[in-house]
């Protein structure tokens, strides 16, 4: 059996996804239905795209009104901060986030701690202060609860403001020898010794506003950046301003209260980071195409930014690493210089990042060092395997439920990296697991959209359904088709048109690819069964004369006489590739069909190749072996037809260019070699060829077939790299993206197939994929 219609016929099942016909009135078409797209959801995605819209925070904006005026020190900077907080408290008494979580609690203790403080500072809102003391009591038993989730640096900075408040006079309602608990576990924090001295000064740096006097703040202001904040964060600027004054400083609080109507947020410039969030996840869902317009604009702008080497980005490890790799995988030209320090673990552990062990920052990391396009970018090779490492430790020894969700995308992106993720695989996985991660705690908690979660699903699960719809009508067209051409009467031919069908349906799945779709699947089904004629099912003289007659392409060749077996394949084949060639013809307004027909041709003789070679025992050099061994993997009939159906014009100079033929070459060395690998053994049993005793036998049996296996493993690595950097690369490509991005996706599919050592998916396994995504109706945990 080929290798590449093992492929075809097992790999895991996943469903297309629907296109939005009109925009403008928020409706997409089925057949002729008309289904109404979440239009509300379409908008406001859309305006978040195009202009985020932060929360403020309770917390930062706390701090900012303690800032004293720098010419009347018993007067606030910013009274409108005052006023904020004043009409911000909660019915409770607390302040935070609006909706109340109670896992967050410490959250709430901290921000209602500071809130309280300012007031107090400036003698105003009395019965404001009242109220927020009588929360703290009230829930002053959650402050040392351990179980619960503690912002970043919550035990130094809570005991700064509780000792702060004693000290300024306010009767905090906490039992004694509590407050001295926790101010042993604050002093016990800033005594523990925990990475290099420098890392423990950028985290001491980053909390300041819970050292008090008692720490250098000149000796911070080196982490100063060019927009005047203190690592972005308006709570530490203003604690720093409150003991040292400085211009910039003030300038950077100053322009936050006239952007955010006197109050910030707790994380500022993070538009880059948003912006690119944002795009991943909807991306991960399958809704992308809606938004095309807007990601691209959004990229541009980060890619000028890039070239700017824009603080925004570089000061960022997560940002830094989301921005090269969405950029590098949409075409373009950016560097990996930005991440090659990254590669020495104990750089990462030198930063604040890599202090607080943010698994999120690794997680970015580790996605961004699999963009690998040349060889010589070792540093994203030494960056995967530690950050991969890193991973691994987080799933097995993070017990925290509240991080669970989390752990779950560092899971699937571990099983599935960007080689072995099929798109819909992963849309599919996406929508039924499906967070935002909207909510974000750092030194406090904030949302990072004010769109919401269910927006998104809701788009999402609308065009999923409707692909589902389109998957039972195409594949029961390709059933009726099997039929009436008759191939389901050739007793040697394995009927695999389910599978095949899916594996167009994971390369090109949405809607307006149909036609590209329905030319991968039938050209699937066709190369399954002429790979069984070469292997079991044709005499010698029967493969000579289909060889013939395709050679021949005469429309009277029924007129002569062949067998039964002839008739049947030859007739699919000259009808099948006749009608995609009419249509591939009208839409390239171009004559196509006769390279349809050069492309199976072309299979063939290879096939007749190697059985030549099995006849005659004849043992070729590996080069003659690799050179033939390419083609009979058979990927040809599948991709190279539909490029004629995405949907960019490919003329006749084109298809005989170099980079088309690499293009081609390369994924099918790829599956070429990894085929080989996982036969070796079924293929010797056989008295098959195998490119791994090939190997062993040139090298006259001097060499492990571990070692060859290792060797090949390689091989496939670089032939990879090679083609991810011929489809993202821009510059003197003749081959429009979308065609280029097909041969990206079989190569995926490769991987996938062969992610098992047996290469094979069980048929249980497989059933249950293709009723899941087929019949079974997809379910979303927030709808």
């Amino acid at each position: 059996m080929n290798p590449s219609l093992q492929i075809m016929h097992s790999v895991i099942a996943v469903t297309p996804k629907c296109t939005l016909v009109d925009l403008g009135h928020k409706m997409h078409r089925s057949g002729s239905k008309i289904y109404m797209c979440q239009g509300g959801s379409i908008e406001r995605i859309s305006m978040q795209l195009q202009k985020i819209q932060l929360s403020t925070s309770s917390y930062d904006t706390a701090w900012v009104a303690m800032v004293p005026s720098p010419t009347s020190p018993n007067q606030p900077c910013f009274p409108q901060c005052l006023d904020w907080i004043i009409k911000h408290q909660h019915s409770d008494g607390s302040w935070g986030l609006n909706h109340f979580q109670p896992f967050l609690i410490k959250d709430y203790l901290s921000s209602t701690l500071a809130c309280i403080i300012a007031l107090e500072r400036w003698k105003v809102g009395q019965e404001q202060v009242r109220k927020g003391l009588n929360f703290i009591g009230s829930n002053s038993s959650s402050i040392l609860d351990e179980h619960l989730q503690s912002p970043i640096g919550f035990d130094i900075i809570f005991s700064g403001m509780l000792e702060y408040a004693i000290n300024i006079g306010l009767d905090v309602p906490i039992e004694h020898h509590e407050i001295g608990n926790m101010l042993g576990r604050r002093n016990a924090e800033l005594l523990r010794e925990q990475g290099s001295c420098n890392t423990r000064e950028i985290y001491l740096a980053y909390v300041a506003e819970g050292l008090g006097n008692a720490h250098d703040w000149k000796k911070t202001m080196k982490y100063q950046r060019k927009n005047g904040s203190l690592f972005n964060s308006p709570a530490t600027t203003a604690a720093a301003m409150m003991h040292h004054y400085d211009s910039k400083a003030h300038e950077y609080l100053h322009s936050l209260l006239l952007k955010f109507d006197s109050s910030v947020p707790t994380l500022y410039p993070v538009d880059v980071h948003t912006h690119l969030h944002l795009i991943d996840s909807i991306e991960k869902l399958g809704i992308a195409e809606h938004f095309r317009h807007e990601i691209k604009s959004i990229l541009d702008k980060t890619y000028r930014s890039w070239l700017l080497e824009e603080e925004e980005i570089y000061s960022d490890v997560a940002t830094c690493a989301m921005a090269f790799r969405l950029l590098r995988l949409n075409g373009y030209d950016v560097s990996s210089d930005c991440l090659s320090q990254l590669g020495d673990e104990h750089y990462f552990n030198n930063t604040l990042q890599g202090y607080l062990k943010d698994v999120n920052t690794v997680l970015e990391l580790y996605k961004a060092s699999q963009i690998k396009i040349f060889p010589y970018e070792q540093g994203l090779d030494k960056l995967a395997s530690w950050s991969r490492m890193f991973l691994k430790e987080a799933l097995t020894t993070n017990r925290n439920p509240q991080h669970q969700m989390g752990l779950q995308e560092v899971d699937y992106d571990l099983k599935f990296p960007i080689w072995f993720s099929l798109e819909r695989l992963e849309h599919k996985n996406t929508i039924e697991n499906f967070t935002l991660d909207n909510l974000q705690i750092l030194k406090t908690s904030y949302e990072r959209y004010s769109i919401k979660d269910n927006h998104l699903v809701r788009l999402a699960l609308d065009c999923f359904r409707t692909s589902q719809r389109t998957y039972q009508e195409e594949l029961q067209m390709l059933d009726h088709w099997v039929k009436d051409n008759k191939l389901d009467q050739l007793e040697f031919a394995r009927q695999k048109q389910t599978y095949c069908y899916f594996s167009a349906a994971a390369t090109l799945f949405s809607r307006q690819m149909s036609d590209a779709r329905i030319s991968w699947a039938k050209n699937s089904i066709l190369t399954t069964v002429v790979d069984d004629f070469f292997d079991i099912g044709g005499s010698r003289e029967e493969l000579h004369d289909l060889i013939s007659l395709v050679e021949k392409w005469d429309a009277n060749w029924e007129k002569e006489t062949h067998s039964e077996q002839v008739n049947i394949i030859f007739s699919a084949l000259f009808n099948t590739i006749n009608e995609l060639g009419a249509k591939a013809s009208a839409l390239q307004k171009r004559t196509v069909t006769h390279h349809l027909v050069e492309i199976w041709l072309r299979l063939m003789k290879s096939m007749m190749q190697e059985a030549d070679w099995l006849l005659t025992k004849k043992v070729p050099s590996w080069d003659e072996y690799m050179k033939n061994g390419f083609v009979s993997f058979a990927l040809g009939p599948i991709i190279l037809p539909a490029l004629y159906f995405v949907g960019p014009e490919l003329p006749e100079s084109a298809v005989r260019h170099t980079e088309y033929e690499n293009l081609f070459r390369l994924v099918s060395t790829c599956g070429r070699l990894f085929n080989d690998i996982q036969g070796f053994q079924r293929e010797g049993k056989e008295g098959k060829l195998n490119g791994v005793s090939l190997r062993i036998l040139h090298r006259h049996c001097s060499i492990s077939e571990e070692d060859v296996k290792q060797e090949m493993q390689r091989e496939i690595e670089s032939v990879r790299t090679e083609l991810l950097r011929m489809v993202v690369q821009q510059d003197g490509s003749v081959i429009p993206r979308p065609c280029k991005d097909l041969f990206w996706k079989m190569c995926k599919i490769v991987h996938l197939f062969y992610m098992n050592n047996d290469g094979f998916t069980s048929p249980t396994e497989m059933a249950s994929a293709v009723n899941a995504v087929i019949h079974e109706p997809i379910k979303a945990k927030l709808i």
